[in-house]
C-alpha cells in the first residue's frame, strides 16, 4: 500500500528487525507528523486530545460521529502492518469515498490512538484506556519507560498537559460508531480463503510481572550450595506457563520478557523481573494465582522470594453483535473471526458500538517482522472499510 510505503523507513530496528515504533519516541513523532501532513493533503482538520490520540475531522467535529483508525506505534521489532494498516486503509478509505462523490451526513473522523501496544510503557491500548476511564490517570502518569522517564514527564516533553489526561465524556461523546480494520493475527482466514473478516471477540487478556528476589554473588567464586538464585525460580516459572496454557481450555501464557539485575555474565542475578502475558476466553485470573502459587513454591525453594504485579487486566470482549452482523451483511457475509489480540477497538467496546474489520495474512505471524499482508487484500481491505463507512455516515 502506498500509505505504508511511505513510512517503510521510519521506526526500522537493525538489531531486532521489523519495526520499533513507541510513543513519543523519534519514530512515532515522524509517524505522527506523517499522518498530520496526509490528514491535511485530505482536507482533513487534525487535533490531539488531552490523552495524546490525534483525530482528523472530515467538515466539523461533533457528537453521534462515525469513527474509523487505530495506532502507529508498534511492539519491539514488530511488523510493518500492525497498526498502520488500519491507519493508511482509513485514509484510502476517505479517498474512495471522495472519488464515489459520498457526503457524510454524519460527523466523521479518522483517530490515531497512543501506546497501544505499550512498548514503551507497559500498559496497553493506554491511550484508548485513559479516554475511556479505563486506567486512573495518576497511575498512567505515573508509569515509567526502561530509562525511568515517567508517562507524565514524556507527555510534558511531547508538549502535551500530563495533567488533563483521563476520561474525555467530550471525545467519547463524538463517537457514534468505531470500526477499525486490522491485520488478522492469526490463520482463520488463511484457512477460509477469505481476504476480509469481521471480529466477533476478543480474548481476556492481562499482563503481571513476577519478581523474583534472591542474593547477588560472584558466579565463580559461589559454590552452587550456597546460591539464591532467582534465575532458577524464573525459569521454572517460563516452564509452568506453557504447561499451565497447554492444560486450560484455549489459554494462551506467554513470557516474552527477562529482566534480571544487574544483568552481567559473570554474576549472580539479585532479582529476576519475568513478564508474563496471560489469555484465556474465561478464568485467566485463575490461571495467573495458580501460577503464582508456584510461584512462591519454585521461589521458597531456592531460598528466594517473590512478589506479582497486575499491570493490566481486561475482561473477554464480545462485540456488538448488532454492529458485527450489519457489517458482516455489508461484506456480503465474511466470516465472524475471535481475536486472541487486543485492540482499542475492545477497549471502546464497553462505551460504544464498536466493530472490527480483519485483511488476511498470509504468514499467520503476527508481532515480528514476518507479518504480512498482500497488496490485493490490503485494496479490498480498504474497499471494504469504504463500504461500511459509506453505509454507516449516510
Amino acid at each position: 500500500m502506498s500509505g505504508l510505503a511511505d513510512i517503510a523507513d521510519i521506526g526500522t530496528d537493525p538489531r531486532r528487525g521489523g519495526y520499533s515504533r513507541h510513543v513519543f519516541d523519534d519514530a512515532e513523532r515522524q509517524l505522527r507528523e506523517w499522518f498530520v501532513e496526509q490528514a491535511q493533503r485530505r482536507g482533513l482538520d487534525v487535533h490531539t486530545d488531552a490523552n495524546a490520540n490525534m483525530w482528523a475531522w472530515w467538515g466539523e467535529p461533533g457528537d453521534d460521529a462515525v469513527v474509523t483508525g487505530s495506532h502507529l506505534d508498534s511492539v519491539p521489532g514488530g511488523g510493518a502492518f500492525d497498526g498502520p494498516l488500519g491507519v493508511t486503509s482509513a485514509l484510502q478509505a476517505v479517498d474512495v469515498l471522495r472519488a464515489r462523490g459520498f457526503q457524510p451526513r454524519r460527523p466523521f473522523a479518522v483517530v490515531v490512538f497512543a501506546e497501544e501496544e505499550g512498548g514503551r510503557f507497559g500498559v496497553p491500548c493506554l491511550g484508548s484506556k485513559l479516554l475511556t476511564g479505563q486506567i486512573d490517570p495518576d497511575r498512567a502518569r505515573n508509569l515509567r519507560d526502561a530509562g525511568g522517564l515517567t508517562f507524565a514527564e514524556a507527555m510534558a516533553d511531547f508538549g502535551a498537559d500530563p495533567a488533563r489526561a483521563g476520561r474525555d465524556d467530550a471525545a467519547l461523546r463524538r463517537i457514534g460508531q468505531f470500526v477499525e480494520l486490522h491485520v488478522e493475527q492469526g490463520k482463520g482466514l488463511i484457512e477460509l480463503g477469505r481476504p476480509v473478516g469481521v471480529a466477533d471477540s476478543i480474548l481476556g487478556h492481562g499482563r503481571w510481572r513476577f519478581r523474583f528476589h534472591g542474593q547477588g554473588n560472584h558466579a565463580g567464586a559461589t559454590r552452587i550450595d550456597d546460591r539464591r538464585d532467582p534465575m532458577l525460580p524464573a525459569a521454572e516459572l517460563v516452564l509452568a506457563a506453557r504447561r499451565a496454557a497447554e492444560a486450560a481450555d484455549d489459554a494462551r501464557a506467554t513470557v516474552g520478557r527477562i529482566v534480571p539485575t544487574p544483568g552481567g555474565t559473570n554474576v549472580i542475578a539479585s532479582a529476576v523481573d519475568v513478564h508474563l502475558d496471560a489469555r484465556a476466553p474465561e478464568r485467566s485470573r485463575e490461571l495467573v494465582a495458580d501460577l503464582s502459587a508456584r510461584a512462591a513454591e519454585f521461589a521458597a525453594h531456592e531460598g528466594c522470594e517473590v512478589e506479582v504485579l497486575e499491570e493490566s487486566f481486561g475482561e473477554t470482549v464480545h462485540f456488538d453483535p448488532t454492529m458485527r452482523d450489519r457489517l458482516r451483511d455489508l461484506l456480503h457475509g465474511a466470516p465472524a473471526l475471535p481475536s486472541g489480540a487486543g485492540h482499542d477497538a475492545g477497549i471502546l467496546a464497553a462505551e460504544r458500538p464498536t466493530g472490527m474489520l480483519f485483511v488476511r495474512n498470509p504468514t499467520g505471524i503476527s508481532h515480528a517482522p514476518e507479518e504480512h499482508a498482500e497488496q490485493a487484500d490490503c485494496e479490498e481491505g480498504s474497499l471494504a472499510l469504504a463500504d461500511v463507512l459509506q453505509e454507516l455516515a449516510r
